[in-house]
């Protein structure tokens, strides 16, 4: 996901797409903790997803 897609979406899809994106990590980090995630980046790529998220949400709040 980039950031340029997300500044086209409004708050209401941002919000959207972050609650879904905290579901997915829960559901990764409860597959770490019982041993059945192989690709462990996984992780990784969907914290950056919601820190970009935030931030785009944080922008157009100011705005």
């Amino acid at each position: 996901m980039k950031a340029s897609e997300l500044l086209g979406k409004d708050q209401e899809a941002l919000q959207k797409e972050l609650n879904e994106l905290l579901k997915a990590q829960f559901g990764l980090r409860m597959q770490i903790a019982t041993q059945q995630l192989g690709n462990t980046s996984q992780l990784k790529k969907v914290r950056r997803d919601i820190a970009r998220v935030k931030t785009v949400m944080n922008q157009k709040e100011a705005k």
